[in-house]
């Protein structure tokens, strides 16, 4: 009778929780749509600064990349990768080695690409549901060339800053992938299928990769016709979300709700010795990352900081982006909320590791940084230049110890109804 009372207790909460859910989201989205109403000059700007951005930065540079993906998978190129990459991706990031061209080709072409090709493997019964979930957390990351030439270039006018950014980037994601081989490990009964590393067979490789392309059967005039269609329809997908939270992000600074989020988080940034002036770029970064990078370089605080916070901005990779994966995702069993918290935890070790790296590559930079502190006057003595910043790098890496402890230890207590099954 306790367990029925308890259980009906928990069910009373959950229909309550949901009601509580729908009239919140009702009530944010008719904010929403009478903020546009009341400010349609600024959304109409808005939407076009995002449509300028999707047609001029991101069309472009995914539009080659899913493509030639969606060929190379039509004929059998990832059964290539993967019989080559299993002894590199099963030991260190417990997925096969098809991950291994998803890893690749996520991180030549960018968000979400990585997603895309996770939810194709899926749909094709390559991996499962756990290692999908696993695969997807760190394939997904900034592509080289938004790095460097949009940001260090474009906003920094500083290349050498690129080299810290795209370190500390995809180093940090390396370090989630290793963090997420430890998700779902109760839940999985997969086997140790590992393989030496001297015993790969590039035969055997090309002979699973022939076997693939004639298990397609799709000729090539048919095979190029679904990739473009495909591709053009991901595309068109991603442009909308582009659009629609470049006009939240303005509306919500319209509203003056982004600067008073930001006036809190100015207590929290000067924890770790970072200027309060860039709470309002890290707020606008977590909703698009393109916008939030910007303001961060025009900020009046110095580029250690500047950098450090962008980091952070380009791994968490904005809600625009994820709501990408989001939508993604939705037409598989791979559930969204390991990809969230890996982006958490790929936001803090890229903090971490820029503010580590920046005094090594950058020492030049950093040393004229550090001698203008807060205001851009004020001169700060050697021994003060050492103190801030380990103050600065102890309160980043007590952070970083703290939430990947948390992380690691929710992963090993949580428990899932469902068992993992192939797709």
């Amino acid at each position: 009778m306790q367990g029925q009372g308890l259980f009906f207790m928990i069910g009373g909460i959950n229909v309550k929780w949901n009601f509580y859910k729908s009239i919140a989201l009702s009530v944010a989205a008719i904010i929403l749509a009478g903020a546009v109403m009341i400010f349609p000059k600024e959304a109409f700007g808005a939407s076009l600064d995002g449509l300028k951005l999707w047609w001029d930065v991101v069309f472009p540079s995914l539009l080659p990349f899913f493509i030639l993906s969606e060929i190379l998978i039509g004929f059998g190129v990832v059964h290539f990768f993967g019989v080559l990459f299993e002894p590199l991706m099963r030991p260190l990031f417990k997925v096969p080695g098809s991950g291994g061209f998803v890893w690749a080709m996520g991180l030549s072409s960018g968000f979400p690409a990585g997603a895309k090709l996770t939810a194709r493997l899926w749909q094709e019964k390559q991996i499962t549901t756990i290692e999908a979930e696993r695969l997807v957390s760190f394939t997904n990351c900034s592509n080289p060339l938004f790095i460097f030439g949009a940001v260090a270039v474009g906003f920094f006018n500083n290349p050498s800053l690129g080299i810290v950014l795209a370190l500390s980037h995809y180093v940090g994601n390396i370090l989630v992938g290793l963090a997420m081989r430890f998700h779902g490990k109760k839940r999985s009964k997969e086997k140790d299928t590992s393989v030496p590393l001297h015993r790969i067979q590039p035969f055997r490789a090309l002979q699973k990769m022939h076997e693939a392309r004639l298990a397609d059967g799709r000729p090539i005039g048919k095979l190029l016709g679904d990739a473009v269609q495909s591709s053009i329809s991901t595309l068109l997908m991603i442009g909308g979300f582009v659009i629609l939270f470049s006009v939240i992000n303005r509306v919500l600074s319209l509203l003056s709700i982004t600067p008073l989020f930001s006036n809190f988080l100015e207590k929290g940034l000067s924890v770790f010795s970072i200027s309060g002036s860039l709470s309002y770029p890290f707020i606008s970064g977590l909703f698009e990352i393109t916008m939030g990078s910007k303001l961060a370089s025009q900020s009046p605080s110095f580029l250690m900081q500047q950098c450090i916070v962008v980091s952070f901005i380009l791994a968490f990779s904005g809600f625009s982006v994820q709501a990408q994966v989001a939508s993604i995702l939705s037409e598989t069993d791979i559930s969204f909320r390991p990809f969230f918290l890996a982006r958490l935890l790929h936001g803090v070790f890229a903090a971490a590791l820029s503010a580590i790296l920046f005094p090594v590559l950058l020492s030049p930079h950093s040393k004229s940084a550090i001698a203008v502190w807060a205001d851009g006057h004020l001169k700060q003595y050697p021994w003060s230049h050492y103190y801030h910043y380990f103050l600065q790098i102890g309160s980043l890496l007590t952070l970083t110890t703290l939430i990947l402890s948390i992380f690691l230890w929710g992963l090993k207590h949580s428990k899932e109804k469902k068992h993992p099954r192939f797709h």
